[in-house]
């Protein structure tokens, strides 16, 4: 499938056919695990009931199509690039009801998924990715590249150990080309924002935007855009600070809204950053299937980071009560890793994160990150003290 066509269009290929999944008839009889590719080319493993799953998502997915179709048709190409509502603008002080329409109209939309092949021009323009480049002179991608070309440094070092090691397997990123493109695109971007640099789970990400996006260097400002403002700030700098107050943060929230599961887990010992952390870091892409990860970075690109805490939430409250069955903490992180695995139905996913878990806002949430940036800010200077302490007794 990825032979020698110009691999750049591949997903794109997949995402047109979107083909119905057909296990041979012993699989279906005898419940048997069936192997298949994903419309972005990943392998994966299900029983009969998860092809059942995506079949269906893959009906919806045409009907959402024909549905921003429509849209275009009647509204334009670019109808969604209309000023949309902030949240918190007071309704005086907002836009036109046309405007306040098609702003309650592209949330829902959002939320029920972007079709595959809009998915890259929606997410450049809507994210601010479209902006931001346009900010630099148009060779600016091509001459980053080029003038870091051979340099090496600790980000680059660790850039080329984790490559072959970023989806192993799949026809296009575990492949000379694919390696090339992802390294170009992390070391470029380690060039521009050295505070960040490369931190190890950004190889995932932006290999996942290489799949999605026309082109590596729309991968590499929707990279920038992520870092720069979407997620929180210091998210992958050199201590992770920032990742550090975003998992307090979910705790703390976890406690509020799922108080039995927090509260078991208290009880367990069980630190909740032994999961989430990767889910934060990878922003899922390590643990959802494909097509449900790009589900979330829809809503992710259009709602910002909070959609992280409502997904990471629904995923515990999915499984509440099995949670609560548990007596250990290897229970816990297998029920985790299972159901995350398997979950191939985004719709179901979603419902949960968006509407039986109760509203968190940006603003709650950038409240709590200011309450917990102290504690974290105080820990991680004792570490650096104690860490420093014993390279001086090593000496």
């Amino acid at each position: 499938m990825y032979g020698t066509q110009s691999k750049r269009d591949i997903a794109f290929e997949l995402q047109s056919q979107i083909p119905i999944l057909r296990p041979s008839i012993h699989a279906r009889r005898a419940h048997l695990v069936v192997k298949f590719q994903d419309l972005y080319g990943f392998t994966v493993e299900g029983n009969v009931d998860d092809v059942n799953v995506l079949n269906e998502l893959r009906e919806k997915v045409r009907q959402q199509g024909r549905i921003w179709w429509a849209l275009e048709a009647s509204k334009g190409a670019n109808w969604y690039l209309l000023p949309s509502i902030s949240e918190g603008q007071s309704l005086k002080a907002s836009l036109k009801l046309s405007a306040l329409a098609n702003a309650v109209t592209l949330k829902r939309l959002i939320r029920k998924g972007i079709p595959p092949v809009l998915r890259p021009k929606v997410w450049f323009s809507l994210s601010g990715a479209a902006k931001k480049k346009s900010t630099v002179p148009e060779s600016y991608y091509n001459d980053l590249t080029k003038a870091v070309e051979g340099k090496v440094t600790p980000a680059t070092r660790q850039i080329d150990h984790d490559l072959p090691r970023t989806f192993p397997g799949h026809p296009w990123l575990d492949t000379p080309e694919g390696h090339a493109a992802l390294r170009r695109v992390l070391v470029g971007y380690s060039f521009r924002d050295s505070d960040v640099g490369y931190c190890q789970g950004l190889n995932y990400v932006a290999a996942l935007l290489l799949l999605v996006m026309k082109t590596e260097e729309d991968a590499f400002w929707m990279l920038a855009v992520l870092l720069e403002n979407v997620l929180v700030h210091d998210c992958y700098t050199n201590n992770l600070s920032g990742c550090h107050v975003e998992q307090r943060v979910f705790k703390d929230l976890l406690a509020k809204m799922c108080p039995r599961i927090a509260a078991h887990l208290e009880a367990l010992d069980f630190d909740v950053s032994l999961v989430a952390t990767e889910w934060f870091l990878c922003l899922f892409s390590k643990s959802l299937p494909s097509e449900t990860t790009l589900r979330v970075w829809d809503v992710l690109f259009y709602e910002g980071a909070k959609v992280l805490f409502h997904v990471a939430m629904a995923i515990f409250k999915m499984r509440e009560e099995e949670l609560l069955l548990t007596c250990h903490v290897g229970d816990v992180i297998n029920i985790l890793q299972r159901t995350t695995h398997h979950l191939f139905d985004p719709e179901e996913l979603l419902t949960v994160a968006f509407d039986k878990i109760g509203s968190m806002t940006t603003n709650t949430i950038s409240k709590q990150r200011k309450k917990q940036e102290p504690a974290v800010m105080a820990e991680l200077d004792q570490r650096l003290r104690r860490l420093n302490s014993i390279k001086l007794d090593d000496k």
